[in-house]
């Protein structure tokens, strides 16, 4: 008998949303996502510091920021060698609100990955899903370089990263949750907000069956889930990145499998459509609290761990 985790794979790209490379080899993702927090943990870790070790031996003089990049790379290439697919490289998060600052980032991440062999087909640049970081997108997907816009937590965003032409987005399921879970307070009721019912998992949905109604290309990646029922809700999703916990729990399941989402019921039941431009973008964003909130603080997470990874660099440099 399959497990729930075998079912997924039938119904949607499995992702693995860590720096751990033996869960890879455990788990058996397509792609792999990495972001400043992840790559961080992992080289704390005695069993990655030899990565880190490396870099620093082949570019002792070189910048700070390269010798950062090159470190994303080097955990890249490790992980291009385990899943048959893409991986997700983010560019530094101090850069959400500077577009061409953040393209010129981008292309020396590919350069490095194609110097060392890797086709950028490949490689998914992560960027915030601010406008600057949509627009560095639609330049870098116009040079044939593929993104990931993360921490999108609103239709607006979405439609402004399908417009932009964007090859992935990644919007948050469980900090959407985390969310709605806190401004509830002692009114939360967690068996009315689980499954469907969960403000994430609709939030998600929602983007789903706008872009399948419209036959918009840009692929829909769930993330940043808190439980399986969150998973198993988005079952047909384009792609779900998981955690390492939470694909050990759906390995373990045995229960059958459902898909939640379908092409063909987006179609049946198309949304109304919304144009987009900077303006509107802004101002439904700026409407929207939990996800100018989670924006915010989402870039300050990335931003503060960034910072703690260029200080860990530094000083094993010395």
């Amino acid at each position: 008998m399959s497990n729930q985790l075998d079912a997924l794979r039938t119904l949607t790209t499995v992702v693995a949303d860590t720096g751990d490379f033996e869960t890879m080899r455990a788990y058996r993702p397509t792609d792999a996502t990495t972001n400043p927090s992840l790559i961080l943990k992992a080289v704390e870790q005695p069993a990655y510091r030899p990565l880190l070790d490396r870099v620093l031996r082949d570019h002792p003089g070189a910048p700070l920021a390269e010798q950062v990049d090159r470190l994303l790379v080097a955990f890249g290439r490790e992980i291009l060698s385990i899943v048959p697919g893409r991986v997700s490289t983010e560019v530094d998060a101090r850069l959400s609100f500077d577009t061409q600052a953040s393209i010129e980032r981008a292309r020396q991440i590919v350069a490095l990955y194609e110097a060392a062999g890797i086709p950028r087909e490949r490689v998914l640049i992560k960027l915030a899903s601010t406008w600057e970081g949509i627009q560095a997108a639609r330049a870098l997907e116009a040079e044939g370089i593929r993104c990931n816009l993360t921490l999108l937590f609103s239709l607006a965003q979405a439609i402004a990263c399908a417009q932009a032409r964007v090859t992935l987005i990644s919007p948050f399921v469980g900090r959407i949750y985390d969310w709605h879970k806190k401004a509830a307070g002692a009114g939360w009721d967690e068996a009315r907000n689980a499954g469907s019912a969960d403000p994430g998992v609709q939030s998600v949905a929602r983007i789903y069956r706008y872009f399948k109604a419209y036959d918009l290309p840009t692929q829909v990646m769930g993330a940043s889930f808190r439980n399986i029922g969150q998973i198993r809700a988005l079952a047909g999703c384009d792609l779900l990145t998981i955690s390492p916990a939470l694909l050990g729990e759906l390995a373990a399941s045995d229960e059958p499998l459902e898909p939640g989402l379908t092409a063909a019921a987006a179609k049946a039941d198309a949304p109304e459509w919304i144009a987009s431009n900077e303006v509107a973008f802004r101002t439904r964003l700026n409407e929207d609290a939990m996800a100018t909130e989670k924006l915010a603080e989402g870039i300050r997470i990335f931003t503060a761990d960034a910072i703690k990874l260029d200080a860990l660099v530094s000083q094993a440099g010395t």
